[in-house]
């Protein structure tokens, strides 16, 4: 696998994320890979890709992730539009 610094598994991504064993086992669309390309530089990039310590760290950084990158991961099914906005309620 290649790995040239913008794929993101995201999610994590973030949620990235928000997921278990299934969620970790997911490929991530390259539209996900795209926008949250700068999120993982950002935040997590001393993670491998597609690792259960990836999907932490996004998580943790949730609230700091760009608005691309959530909007990516809610299209792509990594996280549900109800887990979006639960998090922007409780500060999570």
């Amino acid at each position: 696998m290649n790995n040239t610094g913008f794929g993101l598994p995201i999610a994590f991504a973030f949620v990235i994320c928000f997921g278990g064993t299934a969620l970790a086992q997911m490929s991530y669309s390259k539209a996900v890979q795209k926008a949250c390309a700068a999120d993982y530089r950002a935040h997590c990039s001393e993670y491998g890709l597609e690792t259960a310590a990836l999907r932490t760290c996004m998580d943790k950084a949730g609230q700091q992730l760009s608005h691309g990158c959530v909007d990516a991961l809610v299209v792509d099914g990594q996280v549900s539009r109800a887990e979006v906005e639960r998090r922007k309620r409780t500060g999570r």
